[in-house]
């Protein structure tokens, strides 16, 4: 079994910045890509960031230049810095990780979410 514990949503009025971090642990022998997304009430989950093991990045269209994913590997460890945030931004983020448990299984694991909402 593969956790995922996400921290640092909250409320932020526009112009802000926050930072999510996700952090993995379990059986876990290698981690592949970790990643963000995010839902908005009665639509589909999206994609924000990933971060593969090698360091490649892909970002949403609507997040690029603002939004800054990272990776810690030792501490199996993904951080989402969010600048310049923007009422749309509103939705519950989601952490996903996806890696081997061990030689013989996968895992894509997804965290409880955590609400950002971008308000004055």
């Amino acid at each position: 079994q593969v956790r995922l514990v996400e921290s640092g949503g909250g409320l932020v009025q526009p112009g802000g910045s926050l930072r999510l971090s996700c952090v993995a642990s379990g059986s876990i022998l290698s981690i592949n890509v970790m990643g963000w997304y995010r839902q908005e009430p009665e639509k589909q989950r999206e994609l924000v960031a990933q971060i593969t093991s090698g360091g490649s990045t892909n970002y949403a269209d609507s997040v690029k230049g603002r939004f800054t994913i990272s990776r810690d590997s030792a501490k199996n460890t993904v951080l989402l810095q969010m600048n310049s945030l923007k009422p749309e931004d509103t939705a519950v983020y989601y952490c996903n990780v996806a890696g081997r448990r061990n030689v013989w299984a996968n895992f894509n694991s997804w965290g409880q979410g955590t609400q950002v909402t971008v308000s004055s």
